[in-house]
Order: C-alpha cells, then sequence, then structure tokens
C-alpha cells in the first residue's frame, strides 16, 4: 500500500490523534491520487479524510491483544538499522 503509513496499534505511549488523522491523509491521498486536490474536489477530500480518521480511531480502540505494547523508541532504532543495511548508510548518531 503506501509505505508512509505506519503501523499505529499497540504501542506505548498509544498513537495520537494527530498520527491517525497522517495516516488517513496518506491513505485518502493514495486512493485519489491527489497530493492537494482541486476545488472542485476539496469538500470531499476533507470530508474523506475526517471518515478515515474517525473509523481508524474507532478501529484502534476496538483491537485488543496479549503481546506487550512497544516502545516507539526501540521501533525507531530498528527501523534505523533497516534503512542503513538497505541503503548502505551509516546511521546517525543521536
Amino acid at each position: 500500500m503506501c509505505r508512509n503509513i505506519k503501523q499505529l496499534f499497540n504501542f506505548e505511549p498509544a498513537a495520537t490523534p494527530d498520527e491517525i488523522e497522517a495516516a488517513a491523509l496518506q491513505y485518502v491521498r493514495k486512493i485519489s491520487g491527489f497530493i492537494q486536490p482541486s476545488k472542485a474536489n476539496e469538500e470531499a477530500f476533507r470530508r474523506a479524510v475526517a471518515e478515515v480518521t474517525e473509523v481508524s480511531q474507532r478501529l484502534l480502540d476496538s483491537l485488543v491483544t496479549n503481546s506487550e505494547p512497544r516502545n516507539r523508541e526501540t521501533e525507531i532504532e530498528r527501523a534505523r538499522e533497516r534503512n542503513a543495511k538497505r541503503f548502505g548508510i551509516k546511521p546517525a548518531d543521536d
């Protein structure tokens, strides 16, 4: 699907409303083909983002798991390591 949409479930701290809306925006952009809709499509685009955000929040609220929540910092570091291997670059020191 879209590489910019990140998994939001089972993280500590939980996904923020802004993160959920950003994922919804990426989804609507992907399926509509618009990065920025025309004036004629702007209202439909905004409504779709709002509706996908709402449905995504409900989904995240209703999911259950027995596994421990993942730590965001650990996952970011793992992603940096994967990218370093993939692109042959040295990860930046923080």
